[in-house]
């Protein structure tokens, strides 16, 4: 079985004007619709770009026909879950979701977005983008809008200035808050601060989505803290990329899926997103401390140049390596290094090797610190299962996401979800492994 996907469904309407001659019929397609129901039998007729008529025989011409038969129809995909934010301009049609079957995306995620959300939006809308898309307000944005990447609790007069941020950009058309807890300046806020601007959310029915505070060791600690930020705000919730990283939690699914289900039994809206990988993607700081990074980027090349605090970055990244039962750091593959290309596809355990460095993991530490003195990397982490992957795929209450932002072909190598996440669903999950049935695409 097939899958075509009508990318444009920019809108769906029906007329009650009969159509002399559509632009585009497909005929004898089997129709899932994304209401989570069984697919049915139908024609589609398309005119000016829109779909004007659903039928099971539509007798009409038509400038084109396509045969869909033994092939299925289905609207275009929202990802709810993607970081388009300063990159919607490099490819305004957006292909790398478009030939994925995308054709709305929700941005802003992790904490992360632009802070004048009116303004953002005009920008986007004159780009005339190919895309829907919708933004939520990033957390660590506002924060350092009003107390920079300071680690300390806001003041009353940082945390009323930040309600303020939150309610304009809520106003201005903002379909929620997102934090990203792992990320400065979000990592140094507490619970009350992130409750107090969720509740600021939830008067123009916003929801919280949130990259949690741990998704390894402590990752049950951190879903309850979602959860209760979810209670306290009384405001939906969507827990991002869900997943259990860590070769050391392998298996903690089967505790943090039952924790989900547990809160919306007790009435609470919360939902989860997920990319079909075992493999992560996020920038390379994450393997640092969090005190290291506060502060700005001249601070955290400070920090990493002086000989004590680089000998105690050292001892905590190996200290994580033996956590994850691993010798080596060929678990991080470097996505992108504007300072040297050459990095890009390799491990750091590779990198390390090519510097002509001892092929120990103490001298791989060392060769991440160069790193990030010299800029940064964005990376791919390989640390997840795929039983725990095909576990919280089956929940239903989840959505497939690909947590990827306007991918530019033949740029760095970047994780493959920016190209194929619902390929890969569709491929590999349904029609290969048939671990998920075709009316689950719709059914989150």
């Amino acid at each position: 079985m097939r899958i075509i996907t009508v990318l444009i469904f920019l809108a769906v309407a029906f007329s009650s004007k009969a159509q002399t001659i559509y632009d585009i019929i497909i005929r004898n397609g089997k129709i899932i619709d994304g209401s989570g129901n069984n697919w049915y039998y139908s024609d589609v007729a398309i005119q000016d770009g829109k779909i004007v008529s659903i039928s099971r025989s539509i007798n009409q011409p038509a400038k084109r026909i396509i045969d869909a038969k033994g092939l299925i129809i289905a609207p275009g995909f929202i990802d709810v879950h993607t970081h388009l934010e300063g990159d919607e301009d490099k490819d305004p049609e957006a292909k790398s979701f478009i030939y994925d079957g995308v054709t709305t995306c929700v941005t802003g995620n992790c904490g992360s977005s632009h802070v004048d959300i009116g303004k953002y939006l005009r920008w986007v809308d004159s780009l005339k983008t190919s895309i829907n898309i919708a933004t939520l307000v990033g957390h660590n944005d506002v924060r350092e809008a009003a107390m920079g990447k300071a680690n300390r609790d806001a003041t009353p007069q940082e945390m009323e200035q930040m309600k303020l941020l939150v309610e304009k950009a809520m106003k201005d058309g903002a379909v929620g808050l997102s934090t990203g807890l792992i990320y400065t300046p979000g990592v140094y806020s507490k619970t009350p601060e992130i409750t107090e601007l969720a509740k600021v959310a939830a008067k123009f029915n916003g929801l919280y989505a949130t990259h949690m505070r741990d998704e390894g060791d402590s990752i049950e600690g951190a879903v309850n803290e979602a959860l209760t930020i979810g209670r306290e705000a009384k405001i939906p919730v969507e827990i991002s990329h869900y997943k259990i990283s860590g070769q050391q939690n392998w298996g903690k699914s089967k505790i943090t899926v039952p924790l989900i289900d547990a809160a919306r039994k007790e009435g609470l809206e919360v939902t989860i997103d997920q990319y079909p990988y075992t493999a992560s993607s996020t920038t390379i700081g994450q393997l640092i401390p969090d005190e290291i990074l506060a502060d700005g980027e001249d601070s955290v090349k400070a920090r990493l140049q002086n000989p004590q605090t680089r000998k105690y970055v050292v001892n905590y990244m190996l200290e994580r390596l033996k956590k994850r039962k691993l010798k080596h750091f060929a678990y991080v593959v470097v996505a992108y290094h504007s300072a040297d290309t050459t990095y890009n596809g390799k491990s750091v355990e590779e990198i390390n090797l090519m510097k002509g460095r001892k092929h120990k993991a103490k001298d791989e530490a060392e060769t991440v610190i160069d790193i990030m003195v010299n800029g940064g990397a964005s990376a791919v982490f390989h640390g997840m299962s795929e039983d725990d992957i095909k576990r919280i795929m089956k929940y239903p209450f989840n959505m497939f996401a690909s947590d990827a932002t306007i991918r530019v072909l033949g740029r760095g190598m970047p994780h493959p979800r920016g190209y194929g996440t619902n390929a890969r669903i569709l491929s590999k999950y349904v029609r290969e492994e048939k671990w998920l049935r075709w009316k689950r695409l719709s059914a989150g």
